[in-house]
């Protein structure tokens, strides 16, 4: 009898996992009432979540919420509400919510661990090529100035205001631009500061600035190519000289237009500075300035702005920047930020996993390496991850079937089990992707309807609606056609001769007596 039951029992088991191949569920699948999702659905929806996540694209919970209605609809199920993606994310641990920080695509691009360990790779071989000690290595970089704006700051307000607080500026947005550089030990060199000025500079600018400091202008107030060659020729070089420990000294900057031209390098290569690229677009990864000291000296610049309005002062001239400026600087530039800075941007000390191990985006898809088994009755009881296990273990299945007696009966129960499990995972999936294509399609059939609008462009003097701006396009299209098609000159009628103008006599006034000699004219 014992062997009656257990083939009535597996039977049944065969049974529920045809039912489930079928489209139903499984008693054992079956969650509690409040669950929208069934269990694979939900693990697919995760996972799809993580995907987005790795790819540096994390989706919003409106989107999630999307999806997640996009598949109750496969089923005719109810949609869920506003609280179900939260309450997700509470019963999921791999998964959470965080607010977002934008990040430039370009930025991402490059945050590749190969080509950043590049970049030190090329930094150690010259390091040990020239002999160059840590005190002689230095970085610079540009940073620039709106003078009379500040960033925005959480400030304390009365609880009864319910929009965000407005903090008055004095709205000056003048340009300036300083040249900074510093060194591994802890010091800076003094500023380089550009003004936008066409000619001329104001002997008061220089009153309250250090002796050291020097000022230079441009038409916007940005660097160009002659002021970067300059600032190394008569700034960097003559102060670095004294203070150099060896025989060669590096300088690491980006690469900015200014920093890159032939006189540039040739001026490095006769003072022996060995000049280090940084990729472009890792500047917030590998710029010691960028990293430790440029946004505390923005922030406590906007500060001393800050309290200027306070003072009641609404107006921030170039005066008033170079008093700001110092005071700014000299909080943003201890010698604990600077050397704080080339440890977290890992060059000295010299440790490039301290930038490496931050890299954690992956802006493709990471293609899964398929499972290995090493026998055929461990790759059964697998869960199918492709199409090549769903046939191989089909193909098992079949066989262990057709001999009965070659294997127990528990064992093909749970590979049905597993089948009908993959099989429900892969139409999740499929779903997804399906959703995923449709939004896809749609945006791409708006960009083509975008390339398709009108290029043509027209003049005006003043702001116009649209119905206007078609009126002067069609104005502009009759008026060339009426050039093009101008009425040409008549033509004569083919039968029609032309006359030509008879003579006058001049003795008698009788027409034709030029031929035929008047009779009032004397012979000659």
């Amino acid at each position: 009898m014992s062997g009656v039951a257990e083939i009535v029992g597996a039977a049944g088991d065969r049974q529920r996992a045809l039912l489930s191949i079928s489209g139903r569920i499984l008693g054992g699948e079956k969650r509690a009432n409040h669950h929208k999702l069934t269990q694979s659905e939900e693990d697919s929806l995760v996972k799809w979540v993580l995907d987005l996540d790795r790819r540096g694209l994390p989706p919003r919970h409106s989107l999630v919420r999307e999806m997640v209605n996009y598949l109750l609809l496969q089923h005719g199920k109810p949609q869920v509400g506003k609280n179900w993606v939260t309450n997700l994310i509470k019963r999921r641990p791999e998964i959470d919510s965080k607010f977002a920080r934008k990040y430039n695509y370009e930025r991402a691009k490059c945050e590749d661990p190969k080509i950043i360990q590049e970049h030190f790779d090329r930094v150690r071989d010259a390091i040990s090529k020239y002999g160059i000690l840590p005190e002689d290595i230095y970085n610079f970089d540009e940073t620039g100035f709106a003078m009379g704006l500040c960033a925005t700051a959480k400030v304390i307000t009365g609880s009864d205001r319910y929009a965000r607080p407005k903090l008055l500026q004095p709205g000056n947005r003048e340009w300036v631009t300083a040249i900074e550089a510093t060194n591994s030990t802890g010091w800076a060199i003094p500023s380089y500061i550009i003004f936008k000025a066409k000619k001329n500079v104001r002997l008061g600018w220089f009153d309250d600035l250090p002796s050291d400091w020097m000022i230079n202008i441009s038409e916007n107030g940005w660097t160009t190519d002659q002021i970067g060659l300059e600032w190394l020729k008569t700034h960097f070089i003559p102060y670095i000289n004294s203070r150099s420990m060896g025989s060669y000294r590096m300088l690491i900057l980006d690469g900015h237009g200014s920093h890159l031209t032939a006189e540039f390098d040739r001026t490095c290569t006769e003072n022996n500075i060995i000049p280090i690229c940084m990729p472009p677009h890792s500047s917030h990864l590998l710029q010691r300035l960028d990293v430790g000291c440029f946004a505390v000296l923005k922030r406590h610049y906007g500060q001393v702005v800050e309290q200027r309005m306070r003072d009641g002062f609404n107006h921030i001239d170039k005066l008033d920047f170079l008093m700001a400026f110092p005071e700014a600087r000299t909080v943003a530039y201890k010698a604990r930020t600077i050397q704080n800075s080339f440890a977290a941007t890992g060059l000295v000390p010299f440790n490039p996993d301290r930038v490496i191990q931050q890299l954690n985006i992956q802006l493709k898809t990471p293609t899964p390496t398929p499972s290995r088994s090493s026998n055929t009755q461990s790759s059964c009881l697998q869960t199918p991850q492709n199409i090549r296990q769903f046939v191989r273990q089909s193909t098992t299945i079949t066989k262990r079937i057709s001999e009965r007696t070659g294997s127990p009966n528990q064992v093909i129960d749970q590979a049905v089990m597993r089948m009908s499990k993959a099989y429900e995972t892969t139409m999740n999936d499929l779903l997804l992707v399906r959703k995923e294509n449709h939004d896809l399609r749609a945006a791409h059939e708006k960009e083509k309807q975008k390339h398709q609008k009108s290029k043509k462009q027209i003049s005006i003097e003043h702001g116009i609606t649209s119905e206007e701006a078609q009126a002067l396009v069609q104005g502009q299209v009759k008026a060339s056609q009426a050039v093009t098609i101008a009425p040409a000159e008549p033509e004569l009628p083919a039968s029609q001769q032309v006359v030509r103008r008879q003579f006058r006599c001049s003795g008698c006034g009788v027409e034709g007596h030029r031929i035929n000699r008047c009779p009032n004219q004397t012979s000659s």
